[in-house]
C-alpha cells in the first residue's frame, strides 16, 4: 500500500535535509516516491498502478506519495518543475528521478535496475 508523506515524515523516514547536506536514506529497503497533485491527469493513471506495484513488492520497497501543492518545500527540494515526478532511492547509493507517467512494464524496468541493481534480461 502507498504511504502519504509530509515533510516530517519525509525527514524522519527517508532523508533528514535539515542536518544533513550529503544524501542519508533512512529507509531499510529501497524506496520509490510519487511527487503528484490531486488535479494532475497523468498521476491519475500512475497511482493504480503505483498501488499495485506495491502489492506485489511487498516488504522489498516502499512506496510513498507526496502532494506537491501540500509539500510545496519539498517539491521545491527535489526541484520538481512537471508531475508526477517519480524519485527511486536504491538503499545504497543516490536516488534517481524520472518524470512522467511511465507505463507499468518501465516502472518494474526501473525498480528492478534501480532500486534493486538488477539487469533487466533483454
Amino acid at each position: 500500500m502507498t504511504e502519504m508523506l509530509t515533510k516530517a515524515d519525509f525527514l524522519a523516514k527517508v532523508f533528514d535535509y535539515e542536518n544533513n547536506k550529503d544524501w542519508n536514506y533512512k529507509g531499510d529497503v529501497p524506496a520509490l516516491i510519487d511527487f503528484y497533485a490531486d488535479w494532475c491527469q497523468p498521476c491519475k493513471m500512475v497511482a493504480p498502478v503505483l498501488e499495485e506495484l506495491s502489492e506485489e513488492y511487498d516488504g522489498k520497497i516502499k512506496i510513498y506519495k507526496i502532494d506537491t501543492e501540500a509539500e510545496q518545500e519539498l517539491a521545491g527540494i527535489f526541484g520538481i518543475r512537471s508531475i508526477p515526478s517519480l524519485l527511486f532511492i536504491p538503499k545504497d547509493g543516490k536516488p534517481q528521478m524520472a518524470q512522467g507517467a511511465l507505463p507499468k512494464p518501465q516502472l518494474k524496468e526501473a525498480i528492478e535496475n534501480v532500486l534493486f541493481g538488477v539487469e533487466a534480461k533483454a
